[in-house]
């Protein structure tokens, strides 16, 4: 049975769409029922008005006082949401949604954590000091969520190697590439029921 996944993004929405695309062409045994966004205007809600797929517009805007993100937990709630999947979402989400969705919160990060993570490192900002600090390898790293920025227990990495020649953009595209590929890998692994938990870390049952 195919799983019921929700896909937080705040901007291109390029993992979104990625991994709708590998949805499309059954490499993962899961459906998208909903975006949650907190940006009317992003490129991931256009790509939902365009391929008829729900979205949610959650802000403080629309929600000024839903501090445990009750309205957001109803929507989780309505569409039976199996795995959440934080794609370029900008927004720190409560404790209370957290514990309830405990360990079905997946994040993917552009760096190879714990290194470059952390409130503040975030897209090219995560580039841009990999490249200040003349890195010879990044990659990306996908986790599941906790508490705090960055710190849940890490499901996957993969690595890549830099040039001299490679600036902050090239660096962005190299970890781009490697994001693609492991995220739809790694969520028709939750889809298929491959990720086990041992010690409060998850394993993947090949």
């Amino acid at each position: 049975m195919k799983k019921n996944i929700a896909v937080f993004a705040s901007g291109t929405g390029s993992n979104f769409i990625n991994i709708n695309n590998k949805i499309k062409i059954n490499q993962i045994n899961g459906k998208i029922c909903l975006l949650v966004s907190n940006n009317p205007n992003s490129g991931a809600v256009k790509f939902c008005i365009d391929n008829d797929i729900k979205f949610f517009i959650y802000n403080h805007k629309k929600f000024p006082n839903d501090f445990n993100n009750k309205q957001l937990i109803d929507k989780m709630l309505f569409y039976n949401i199996n795995l959440i999947l934080l794609a370029g979402y900008m927004k720190k989400i409560s404790n209370h949604f957290i514990d309830l969705f405990n360990n079905k919160i997946m994040n993917i990060h552009p760096s190879l954590l714990p290194l470059y993570g952390g409130k503040g490192f975030y897209g090219m900002k995560v580039h841009e000091a990999v490249f200040k600090n003349k890195e010879k390898e990044t990659g990306a790293t996908i986790h599941f969520v906790d508490y705090h920025y960055d710190t849940g227990p890490i499901l996957m990495q993969k690595k890549v190697d830099l040039t001299q020649d490679d600036g902050p953009i090239e660096i962005a595209n190299k970890v781009l590439k490697i994001e693609y590929e492991i995220y739809p890998k790694v969520v028709d692994f939750f889809c298929n029921d491959k990720i086990l938990w041992k010690n409060n870390k998850p394993i993947i049952k090949e």
